[in-house]
């Protein structure tokens, strides 16, 4: 490796361990530091020290304005399933309660209070993640969720957090990590929705609208961030598809969403719910996942299924199938 070393901007200078090193105090979004490098393909790495309370920082790569990809860790759940995770960032919109689990979160025993490396090597559609250990990858990414292009380096302040290095490499790595599976929907998956120009919680689906496509990713999410930034009073949009049923019936459709939904069916609504962070419990994360289920009477012909999403933060999204796709298609 080649590393490029950057100075660091951003926090307070200090020194601990007997280094100078620059303190981090607050979380905040991503700092591309002047005079890192822009890159497609390559590697970025940190020398930092953490306490092991809260705190979240890390790496990101590819940064565009406000879209990039990002993997940090948590000092905090050292150990836990979810001590590192990898997220990527639509509209400043950090979407980790939307990625999880396998190929986005992995367990580590993060170092506190001495100084260790975290690096991320990237290429084309993939990544993995060093912390402390570099002989092998403490993450192996998921296929990454942004499309390749080149962008900006940067440090994830975190908050609490003494940062004595940060350097990136324009060569392109050699990964270690096994090529990620490969995913794929499930019949009867809705494919994509139509997404409305955004709102504020509360108001009716009915009036004028504009509206954008937006494809599912493999296994069914719609990242609505993907189509909109997320404001302080307007953070809900409408998804909408037409189900077009062969015969009319009952049948069962599973979601999932984040953070809160109403689900309507040709203009009626049938179900409301809501899935924030920590509204369960003092660990509930809010991911989303296939968690509920609703009989839909189907019509034969058209039918408009229609999702009001409303979000706080950590990912804004939506997600369906049906249990039964027999005589199902999707417009």
């Amino acid at each position: 490796m080649a590393l490029r070393e950057v100075t660091i901007t951003g926090g307070q200078p200090g020194e601990f361990l007997g280094r100078e090193c620059v303190r981090f105090d607050e979380a905040a979004p991503v700092i591309v530091p002047q005079g890192s490098l822009e890159l497609l393909d390559g590697s970025v790495e940190l020398e930092l020290a953490v306490t092991g309370e809260r705190a979240f920082p890390g790496v990101a790569w590819r940064v565009n304005g406000d879209n990039y990809e990002s993997f940090f860790i948590r000092p905090h759940q050292r150990g836990n399933p979810d001590a590192c995770q990898y997220t990527p960032v639509f509209n400043g919109v950090s979407c980790w309660q939307l990625y999880h689990g396998g190929g986005f979160w992995a367990p580590l025993d993060i170092p506190v209070n001495k100084w260790f490396k975290l690096r991320v090597l990237f290429r084309g559609d993939r990544a993995e993640a060093y912390v402390d250990d570099l002989s092998q990858p403490g993450l192996v990414m998921a296929r990454l969720r942004a499309l390749p292009a080149a962008g900006g380096v940067g440090i994830l302040p975190g908050g609490g957090v003494l940062v004595a290095r940060f350097a990136c490499d324009a060569n392109v790595p050699t990964l270690r990590g096994a090529l990620p599976p490969a995913e794929e929907s499930t019949p009867g998956t809705v494919p994509g929705w139509w997404i409305s120009n955004i709102v504020a919680e509360g108001v009716p689906p009915a009036g004028a609208r504009t509206w954008t496509y937006l494809t599912a990713e493999a296994g069914g999410l719609a990242n609505l961030a993907r189509v909109h930034p997320l404001g302080q009073t307007l953070n809900t949009a409408f998804a909408r598809t037409t189900v077009h049923a062969a015969t009319g019936g009952r049948r069962l459709l599973e979601f999932g969403f984040s953070d809160r939904v109403v689900v309507y069916l040709n203009g009626r609504p049938l179900f409301a719910g809501r899935d924030d962070y920590r509204s369960r419990d003092y660990r509930f994360l809010g991911s989303i996942g296939w968690y509920d289920t609703i009989v839909l009477d189907l019509a034969k012909g058209d039918n408009e299924l229609l999702m009001a999403v409303s979000e706080t933060f950590g990912g804004w999204g939506v997600q369906a199938r049906f249990t039964d796709p027999g005589g199902l298609t999707f417009g």
